[in-house]
C-alpha cells in the first residue's frame, strides 16, 4: 500500500513525511529481547511497507537504538526522515533520570548522537523533557543554534504543556509536538493538541496502541517482571486485570468492524486529529512484521461516528495514570494533562 503522508510544521522548517512512522525504542528491548539481526530485518519490513519515519533517543538502550539504525541507514539515509531526542540524563538509572535542558548538554548529545546514527544531520531534533531548573526559552535557542549550524533540520518538544509550547515557539519554530496520546490516554487533547493545530505544529503521538495493551495480541498473564511496562500504573499488579477487561471492548468493537485491534486504535486517532484541525503522525513500535502489517490497517481505515463514540468513553474505564513519573501524571503539569 501507498501510505498517507503528512506535513508537519510549517516553512522554512517542515517535514514532510508518512503518517505513520516507527518508534524505535522497541529496538533496544524494552519490551523484551531482540537481535541486532532480527531488529534490521525489521526495520527492512518497515521500509518494505512504506514506513520512512523512524524515532528513536540517545537514552534508548543508552545508545543501542541509534547505533542500530546507523546501521541499517547506511547507504539510505537520503530515503528516510530521522527523528532523535535529548534532554534527559543518560548517566542516571533509568526510571530515576534527570531532565537537562542546559545548553552544553544539548550540544553534547546531538554529537554523539550523530556519529551513533552514521550521519551529520537529524531531520527533527527534539528536546526530550522541558528542564524545569532550565528556562525552555534557553533550550530552544540552543537547538535552533544546532539548526543554523546544519546538524539539525528543525526542532521539536516532548511532554511539553500548551504554555511551554507557545514559549518556545517564539524563540525558534517549533516543527512537531510529541506526546503521548491513545484510545487510553486522552490528556492532550483538552490544550496541546488545539495549541499545536493553531500554531500549525505537528503533532507526533507516541505509544498509539498504549504499549500494546490495545492490541489483539496482548497477554496480560504472560508479562514478564523484567518488562519496562511493569513500571507504569497500568500495568501493576492491582490494575492490570481491569484495564486489560477495558481493552477488551477495543478489541471486541475491532472484530465486528473486520480490523485488527491496533488499526482500530490508530484509526480514531486519526479521525479525532483531524477532527481537531491537527497534522498527525503516529509512531508505534514493534519488534513483529505482523504487528506493523495490524498497525497499517488503520491509516486509511474509514471510522464511522457510533464506532468513534463507542470508544471514546474507555479512557475514563482505566485505573492508573498513564505514567510511573510525578511530573507527568495526572494534575502534575497545568496545560498538558488535566482532563
Amino acid at each position: 500500500m501507498t501510505l498517507p503522508d503528512v506535513t508537519l510544521g510549517r516553512e522554512p522548517y517542515e517535514l514532510t513525511t508518512t503518517a505513520l512512522g516507527y518508534g524505535a525504542m522497541s529496538l533496544a528491548g524494552a519490551y523484551g529481547p531482540i537481535s541486532d539481526e532480527a531488529a534490521l530485518a525489521l526495520l527492512h519490513d518497515v521500509y518494505d511497507r512504506g514506513v520512512i519515519f523512524l524515532d528513536t533517543a540517545n537514552i534508548y538502550g543508552l545508545g543501542v537504538s541509534e547505533t542500530i539504525l546507523g546501521t541499517f541507514l547506511r547507504g539510505r539515509r537520503h530515503e528516510f526522515m530521522v527523528a532523535t531526542k535529548a534532554g534527559i540524563d543518560p548517566s542516571g538509572e533509568a526510571g530515576k533520570r534527570r531532565q537537562n535542558g542546559k545548553p552544553e548538554h544539548l550540544r553534547e548529545q546531538i554529537e554523539l548522537s550523530l556519529r551513533r546514527l552514521g550521519t551529520d544531520y537529524v531531520d527533527l531534533y527534539y528536546l526530550h523533557r522541558p528542564d524545569p531548573e532550565v528556562p525552555i526559552e534557553e533550550s530552544v535557542g540552543t537547538l535552533g543554534e544546532l539548526v543554523e549550524a546544519g546538524k539539525v533540520r528543525s526542532i521539536g518538544l516532548s511532554e511539553v504543556t500548551a504554555e511551554e509550547i507557545r514559549r518556545a515557539h517564539q524563540v525558534h519554530p517549533v516543527t512537531a509536538v510529541q506526546s503521548e496520546w491513545s484510545v487510553f490516554a486522552r490528556d492532550v487533547e483538552r490544550y496541546v493538541l488545539p495549541t499545536v493545530a493553531e500554531l500549525g505544529i505537528g503533532f507526533v503521538a507516541f505509544s498509539p496502541v498504549g504499549r500494546g495493551i490495545l492490541t489483539d495480541h496482548f497477554d496480560a498473564a504472560g508479562l514478564a517482571e523484567s518488562d519496562t511496562r511493569r513500571k507504569f500504573p497500568w500495568f501493576s499488579p492491582e490494575n492490570l486485570t481491569h484495564n486489560d477487561a477495558v481493552a477488551a471492548q477495543l478489541r471486541q468493537a475491532a472484530a465486528g468492524l473486520g480490523i485488527p485491534a491496533a488499526g482500530l486504535a490508530l484509526a480514531w486517532l486519526y479521525r479525532k486529529a483531524a477532527r481537531i484541525g491537527a497534522d498527525l503522525a503516529t509512531i508505534p513500535g514493534t519488534r513483529y512484521t505482523s504487528h506493523m502489517d495490524e498497525l497499517l490497517r488503520g491509516v486509511d481505515f474509514e471510522l464511522d461516528a457510533d464506532a468513534e463514540a463507542q470508544l471514546d468513553s474507555l479512557a475514563d474505564q482505566v485505573h492508573g495514570d498513564r505514567s510511573f513519573d510525578p511530573m507527568w501524571v495526572s494534575g502534575g503539569r497545568e496545560g498538558l494533562l488535566p482532563r
